[in-house]
């Protein structure tokens, strides 16, 4: 009878909801997996699910050839590794902590330099939907690293490579997420406005869903084709119908005693957008205007 191959051990650093939910989908998939964390009390649930808990940063580095850091911010990252360079030399630095392009691309540099392979991921979940197959993670940096450590990343979910360039996942990663803003500045909009007259927000709330469904199914796609083709010319929704019909938006807001504050930068891009002669463009023509450098 052959005996199982054990699978590969992992180091977690950063046991906040979203560090605690990684460990715990590192254990539940079968990895030998050492955590730590500023304060040691975090760890005591995940050593009762089998985790061995590190004393210090340098501990839980050496336990592992891949070590992962989910902390709140990029500066945390710097100050927790910048002792362990030597440690964490020929291991592979797995660094899925919220930052910017430039950071990462920084902190790859550094990496490179200590002869740490560096990947850089942005989760594209929440924590509890980890280990779940809604949830995926974005990759960038050393791909043959990326490649090597691919099979235990996926205990997280599905994982997405976006390219060597180490500042691509943070990219892709705050794109989506300025995606995401987006629609809650319209959701928040919205509520506050129809809740001007006391409608219930529950009565109202599956006639937003389903509208919010319908445009982002049409206008997602719409849009990225007019911008692969430079084709902005539009026989749905013009850029002179759209300026014309926001001041009544405006207006209401006012008038119910609603803040414009989430809508006003719309309206001085729209008018920008005639101003600059594009009034037969669609929606589409804005994205130019905002890369307009």
């Amino acid at each position: 009878m052959l005996t199982p191959t054990p699978l590969a051990p992992v180091s977690v650093l950063g046991l906040g909801l979203m560090g605690t939910a990684l460990a715990t989908a590192m254990l539940k998939a079968g990895h030998p997996t050492t955590v730590w964390n500023r304060t040691p009390s975090k760890t005591g649930p995940l050593t009762a699910q089998g985790a061995q808990p590190a004393d210090t940063p340098a501990e839980a580095a050496k336990a592992s050839p891949l070590v992962i850091t989910c902390l709140t911010t990029y500066d945390d990252v710097t100050e927790v590794l910048r002792p362990l360079t030597g440690t964490l030399a020929g291991r592979t630095l797995v660094n899925v902590t919220n930052g910017t392009p430039a950071q990462a691309r920084a902190m790859a540099a550094r990496a490179e330099e200590h002869g740490i392979a560096y990947v850089d991921g942005g989760i594209m979940a929440i924590p509890q939907m980890i280990a779940t197959p809604a949830a995926y993670v974005l990759y960038s940096g050393d791909e043959s690293a990326y490649e090597e450590h691919r099979p235990t990343l996926a205990a997280f979910g599905g994982t997405r490579w976006t390219g060597a360039d180490p500042g691509l996942a943070a990219l892709y990663d705050l794109s989506l997420l300025t995606g995401m803003y987006g629609l809650i500045a319209g959701v928040v909009q919205s509520y506050a406005l129809i809740g001007s007259e006391r409608i219930p927000a529950r009565e109202f709330a599956p006639l937003l869903h389903d509208w919010l469904n319908a445009m982002t199914d049409a206008m997602v796609p719409n849009t990225a084709e007019a911008l692969d083709t430079d084709h902005h010319l539009t026989t749905v929704s013009s850029l002179a119908a759209n300026q014309a019909a926001f001041p009544n938006l405006l207006d209401t807001f006012s008038g119910q005693g609603v803040r414009p504050d989430l809508f006003e930068p719309m309206r001085h891009l729209l008018d920008r957008a005639i101003t600059e002669g594009h009034a037969h463009d669609g929606l589409s023509r804005l994205v130019k205007l905002l890369a307009d450098r």
